[in-house]
């Protein structure tokens, strides 16, 4: 029975840990640089999202005076040269744990959104003890300089060696451990991860290179790559990423996008995904950590056939090692690629249990 530290795990995190690397600009020192709050964020939608009731719905401690006791950090952590190099990085805390470890929360937004969009959710998390800490995911946010820039992104990574998908953030997910572990206010064996749609999969993919992050809650990001291609259901998840497959269509001279041309851009811009780095691999690496997995039952981009295999694999392993408390999966019926009130409160209990609770 595989484990977590058996060998063919830490092969896979050093396999990816590889490609990573490849793709690098200069590496430079992690450091970091003063930034301000940001005044008009920058949402790629037109027209771009206002207030959403989902993300006001996670339980929040009701603190007179509020705002005056919260803590608010703005700036940028340099992962690695280059304008992408530079992470904005937001986050909020409550004065009263300024002087104690408290557990951490990483956040990670969904395609065309920004660290500002999650503020809701930083500022409930905060409230109830928390470390909040948000970023702009690569080619997003303070990232961005245009409504076009991730699919200018995506359409440019056919041709050049950049990984705007997945990969990239992932790598910003890893240097942003080493700089939260150097932090005296956060307990770092406490330290949790979670993301919607996008979000969701730098959350899987990071826990499952870096551990970490010790609780893990990706919410309609999981899926199955290689399933898809199989069974004829990838059409909704290439369509969020559209751009990338236009113009390898375009060079490869075929007159629309099958299947043959899908794996051959996943393979360019996301090397492994279908293969040795696909949910079979990569969710079973998570244990035996925390791990909710938060997916809608219809759900076209993350369908639901395709995690049967991953979550028995995964499943196994954390029954080996006796935890099977540790791993739940919840396909919310009749829901499709939506994050929803009762996700929210599903990944609000489950960090509070195993960050903040006895289980902790």
């Amino acid at each position: 029975m595989v484990t977590a530290n058996d060998d063919s795990i830490l092969k896979l995190r050093s396999r990816f840990i590889d490609v990573l690397n490849s793709r690098r600009s200069e590496k430079v020192p992690l450091c970091v640089e003063p930034a301000g709050p940001v005044t008009h964020p920058m949402y790629q939608e037109i027209p771009p999202p206002t207030y959403s009731e989902v993300m006001n719905s996670c339980p929040k401690k009701d603190i007179a005076d509020f705002c005056d006791q919260l803590v608010e950090e703005n700036f940028y952590l340099i992962t690695e040269s280059g304008d992408q190099g530079r992470v904005p990085v937001l986050i909020l805390s409550m004065k009263e744990s300024e002087k104690t470890k408290r557990p951490a929360v990483v956040f990670l937004h969904s395609t065309k959104k920004c660290k500002e969009w999650l503020r809701p959710l930083l500022e409930a998390y905060a409230s109830r003890g928390y470390i909040a800490i948000a970023i702009d995911s690569r080619y997003h946010g303070e990232r961005a300089t245009s409504k076009t820039t991730y699919a200018d992104a995506l359409f440019a990574a056919w041709k050049d060696w950049t990984m705007p998908f997945i990969y990239d953030t992932v790598w910003d997910l890893i240097k942003l451990a080493d700089y939260l572990s150097g932090r005296d206010d956060i307990n770092t064996s406490k330290i949790g991860i979670t993301g919607e749609s996008l979000g969701g999969m730098h959350a899987w993919f990071a826990a499952a290179v870096d551990t970490r992050y010790a609780v893990v809650v990706p919410i309609i990001g999981v899926q199955g790559f290689r399933w898809a291609l199989d069974n004829d259901k990838w059409q909704a998840r290439v369509d969020s990423i559209k751009p990338a497959f236009e113009v390898a269509m375009l060079d490869l001279k075929k007159v629309n996008i099958d299947k043959e041309l899908v794996e051959k851009v996943y393979d360019k811009i996301n090397p492994g995904l279908t293969s040795e780095f696909d949910s079979p691999y990569t969710v079973p690496a998570i244990a035996p950590r925390p791990l909710l997995i938060l997916n809608g039952a219809v759900d076209p981009r993350c369908p639901l056939g395709g995690l049967g295999n991953p979550v028995a694999l995964t499943l196994a392993v954390y029954r080996a090692a006796n935890v099977e408390e540790n791993f739940k999966i919840i396909a919310e019926p009749k829901i499709g690629h939506q994050m929803t009130s009762l996700m929210v409160k599903e990944a609000s209990d489950w960090f509070d249990k195993f960050l903040m609770g006895e289980s902790s």
